[in-house]
């Protein structure tokens, strides 16, 4: 099955053989996507492989019932990244996917019932926090001008850059380390403010990346930054709407999306990537690959068989992941039009229950919440007069043994309790239809390792240099791209990494004198 069967497109057109050089990409994701129409663009012939039956990988989209229900990431905070992509490819962002800002941002309910609406008005904002904590005004004006510095080193100047030497590590990393960067984002944001609840607003967004607002590096506080400068936006008919489109940039440079189709293996040759084995056992030849895949699973999986000096099964088991994630996906028959698209409802607990989830790995009474309510802005994703919502509960990843073929019932009703004795009342007589996703739906059906919702976590050490690299160190012609490689998870490090792709592969002129068995598909062709 192919995109193209899926989601059909006026200009698009029926694929022809042809002789560029071949780039696999094992991955439908927004990262294995975006690397596939940025080297179609630049020449090459694309073959994207994913097990799924529609593209998107964490950016899914479940329907039913009549209701789209984005699977992952909901928040568009660079859409210029997405821009530069279409015009790369020679089209216009705007005549394919409608992005449209959000205002406020976020409307944040503490345990207490206090509410702060959080937006990118500086003079709004001010206002807001004089009401909880006056003396924390000022701290806010310090705190989003550290950010500000934050991001034009951390964001504007390494986001793209590749770190794949010592040298240009080094030099990075010390100016990162002027700015603070072994410092952890709730550090910094303590060193401004004052207020508890304040220090909670202002320091969770690394949970939105997979990290520990104590723990990640403070290279992360550029969010606030790059919120409040470019604003958080959504899709009209939801994230996936973004996907499908970027499915469709691919296709029209030539390449093609097959999906359904498990990519078993890398196949290698000494230090070369030579194609891929695909779970029916069909091998398709390639002049480089491109991994889409957690990293973890890159190496520990699909190239299993291959010796490999850095990756190794042992340091794959050393690393730290990021939590897991529990979500439920909703829709009711009626709507709550007092309720917000995006809202963060924060428990009793802060530091304690991050250490529950990262550190100590238990599952606890109490809970965070990310209430996602896309009707709000959007009404195509539900019937009329229905509501389309999905709840995110971070929780530990597999690592903590938690049997979610016992629990996963039990936790989804404990939530739906909360949402109606706070945010949504009646809400049991009104759900007409559910579903759930666990860390082990993350496992089993988005390889992601340990059921971790977003690759590794983002810590000093695991990132820059020390996450995975975009040019493999195992083999010369293998990449990776995604949430597990630098610069990190999120949709705008997603979109850098493939960037970063794009622009390390060789030139597909400089491949075009190749031997023609190096680049015409394997035993049952790649088209």
């Amino acid at each position: 099955m192919t995109i193209a069967q899926i989601f059909p497109a006026a200009g698009v057109s029926p694929l022809t053989e042809d002789r560029r050089p071949h780039a696999v990409v094992i991955g439908a994701g927004v990262g294995g996507l975006t690397a596939g129409a940025l080297l179609g663009a630049r020449g090459y012939r694309v073959t994207v492989f994913d097990p799924l039956d529609a593209p998107g990988g964490r950016a899914y989209a479940h329907r039913q019932d009549g209701f789209t229900f984005d699977a992952g990431p909901t928040i568009i905070t660079a859409p210029w990244l997405f821009e530069q992509v279409w015009a790369e490819c020679g089209f216009s962002l705007a005549d394919d996917v409608d992005i449209r800002p959000n205002d406020p941002f976020y409307k944040v309910r503490f345990d207490d019932g206090t509410w702060f609406s959080y937006s990118g008005d500086a003079a709004a904002m001010e206002a807001e926090i004089a009401r909880i904590s006056p003396e924390d005004v000022a701290g806010y004006r310090s705190f989003m001008e550290e950010s500000r510095r934050i991001y034009e080193v951390a964001f504007l100047q390494f986001a793209e850059t590749p770190f794949h030497s010592l040298r240009v590590t080094a030099e990075a990393l010390a100016k990162l380390v002027r700015l603070g960067g072994y410092r952890s984002v709730h550090d910094v944001v303590a060193k401004h403010f004052r207020h508890p609840k304040l220090r909670t607003l202002f320091s969770f967004h690394p949970l939105l990346i997979g990290g520990n607002p104590f723990t990640a590096t403070s290279f992360y506080c550029l969010i606030a930054h790059l919120e409040s400068k470019h604003g958080v936006h959504f899709v009209m008919g939801g994230t996936n709407a973004l996907v499908q489109g970027l499915a469709r940039l691919v296709e029209r440079g030539g390449g093609r999306v097959r999906l359904g189709e498990t990519v078993e293996t890398i196949l290698t040759s000494g230090r070369q990537a030579t194609g891929v084995r695909l779970l029916g056992g069909e091998t398709v030849a390639a002049d480089l690959v491109v991994s889409n895949c957690d990293p973890a699973t890159t190496y520990g999986k699909l190239l299993r068989h291959h010796p490999r000096r850095r990756w190794t099964d042992a340091k794959i088991g050393r690393a730290d992941y990021s939590m897991g994630l529990f979500l439920w996906y909703f829709g009711t028959d009626r709507r709550y039009d007092d309720v917000g698209h995006h809202t963060m409802l924060f428990g009793p607990r802060y530091r304690s229950l991050l250490d529950d989830i990262f550190r100590r790995k238990t599952l606890a009474e109490d809970f965070s919440l990310y209430l996602h309510r896309p009707s709000a802005s959007d009404p195509s994703v539900a019937p009329p007069g229905c509501d389309a919502f999905y709840v995110l509960s971070p929780v530990p990843n597999l690592a903590g043994g938690q049997d979610w073929t016992d629990l996963a019932e039990s936790y989804r009703a404990r939530i739906a309790a909360h949402l109606e004795e706070t945010l949504l009342p009646d809400l049991g007589r009104h759900v007409v239809t559910s579903r759930i996703a666990t860390p082990v739906d993350f496992r089993d059906r988005l390889l992601s390792w340990q059921g971790a919702g977003f690759s590794f976590e983002p810590k000093l050490f695991q990132s820059a240099w020390f996450r995975a690299h975009n040019k493999s160190e195992e083999l010369d012609n293998l990449y990776l791209c995604g949430a597990g490689t630098h610069p990190g998870a999120g949709l705008p490090g997603v979109v850098c990494s493939a960037r970063i792709v794009a622009n390390l592969v060789p030139a597909a002129a400089d491949l075009a004198g190749a031997p023609a068995s190096a680049r015409s598909p394997g035993p049952g062709g790649a088209r």
